[in-house]
């Protein structure tokens, strides 16, 4: 949610960040429709004080006995009320209006963030590891997963549909290894606090991170109201929802390992066969609460924090900056951590860093006040996959395929795997 102060005292600054979204101007309209809000308070404002100088009108000409002066001021003391009551409902409905003006338009770019139209504009910051060498055609997952009798969408279709999997034997026991590997060195070694919370949410909090209105079609809901949650950013950043926090306990960071679900409404086409875009798939999420000034630092400390499970794993990466018109609704600045996949012979997305400055917080009035501040201020959000699970599994089974069709487990990843060094067909 964008402040609307500030868009009062600056239009063609947030012109000039939409039109690097490639939206057009929206702050003549957005202060048009604060200028009536405002006015409809400040006649509301007079009406009430007139109410109320009344009061005292009526109890001086009835303390006089002006009978007829009391009746006159009671009359429009009676009209005053009904004023007050029409001009209430209409301030509520340009409140209303506004905000939904304002609930759909999307985070202004940080000045870092390179222009862009889609993904073509987006920077590549830095690279790690190295291809592996094939003296064959790699695979692609599915094929792997597939001949070694471990990935089934087959039968997943039978049972859900398309864009689910059903994983067995070594395969569902990586799945789990991923997750727990990954939470371990984030709670142990990066200090995110491991946190459980809910899959299922209310309107309100899926409103507070922005997924709703906008994204709703691209979200599950339940027949008892509540959405499944697209990833566990949704309740982690909720947690501090309409609080104020103690600046000194800032940074505050967390950790979460979910299944997420997406509907992937405008995904038509995209990645039909395999595990990439799948209608249900789990992550690590991370999660941090921060004042302004640490924002930016904290955000390169949690895509560092995301870069070391990759480095781990030994999978070759890219980090890229995305431009102005490739990042997320919510999002100030992003990076996006690309694994190789030899089957593919491309990068694909595993990690998504973003921070979102108050743009969250305005929506959950979340705050926090320093020790000796007078008042409180809005806390800035930042969320990034560490990482998701389905799709660095399917990078490991691609980087380590053995000609045979097996697939060694890395190393970092054994002891998770209860010592199993290499992955054999049906076990």
């Amino acid at each position: 949610m964008h402040d609307m102060k500030a868009i009062r005292e600056n239009p063609a600054a947030f012109d000039a960040g939409l039109a690097r979204r490639g939206l057009p101007a929206q702050s003549a309209a957005l202060i048009a429709l604060d200028e009536k809000r405002r006015s409809q308070m400040q006649a509301l404002q007079d009406a009430q004080s007139r109410r109320n100088s009344l009061s005292k009108e009526i109890g001086a000409a009835m303390g006089k006995k002006d009978n007829a002066l009391a009746d006159k001021l009671k009359a429009e003391v009676a009209s005053l009320k009904d004023a007050v009551t029409s001009g209430e409902e209409t301030e509520r409905q340009l409140t209303k209006a506004l905000n939904d003006a304002l609930c759909v338009i999307p985070n202004i770019p940080l000045p870092d963030v390179p222009d862009g139209k889609d993904e073509h504009g987006n920077v590549e910051v830095r690279r790690w590891g190295v291809k592996p060498e094939f003296n064959y055609q790699p695979l692609q997952h599915f094929d792997i997963g597939e001949g070694l009798k471990l990935m089934d969408f087959e039968i997943a279709a039978k049972l859900s549909g398309a864009r689910f999997v059903v994983l067995k034997g070594a395969l569902a026991r990586m799945e789990r290894a991923l997750a727990q590997f990954m939470l371990d060195i984030h709670t142990t070694e990066f200090g995110y606090s491991e946190t459980y919370a809910p899959y299922m949410l209310r309107d309100e909090a899926m409103y507070g991170v922005g997924q709703l209105p906008k994204f709703a079609e691209d979200l599950f809901k339940t027949t008892s109201g509540h959405w499944l949650i697209p990833t566990a950013e949704a309740p982690l950043t909720n947690l501090v929802r309409e609080q104020v926090l103690d600046e000194a306990q800032l940074p505050l960071r967390m950790t979460a390992y979910t299944p997420c679900f997406r509907a992937e409404a405008g995904a038509a086409g995209r990645d039909t066969r395999g595990m990439i875009r799948q209608h249900q798939f789990s992550k690590v999420e991370l999660v941090s609460i921060t004042t302004p000034e640490q924002s930016n630092a904290e955000h390169e400390r949690m895509t560092a924090c995301a870069e070391e499970i990759l480095k781990r794993l030994g999978l070759h990466y890219r980090t890229m900056l995305l431009c102005s018109g490739d990042m997320g609704f919510g999002s100030r600045k992003t990076y996006d951590l690309e694994v190789w996949l030899p089957g593919q012979n491309a990068f694909r997305e595993i990690s998504s860093c973003s921070q979102l400055g108050d743009f969250q917080a305005r929506r959950m009035e979340a705050r926090s006040k320093a020790a000796d501040a007078k008042q409180s201020r809005y806390v800035h959000t930042l969320n990034g996959s560490g990482l998701a699970v389905g799709r660095t599994l399917v990078a490991i089974l691609e980087n380590y395929q053995n000609p045979d069709g097996s697939v060694t487990v890395p190393q970092a990843l054994q002891p998770y795997m209860g010592g199993l060094g290499v992955i054999q067909r049906g076990k």
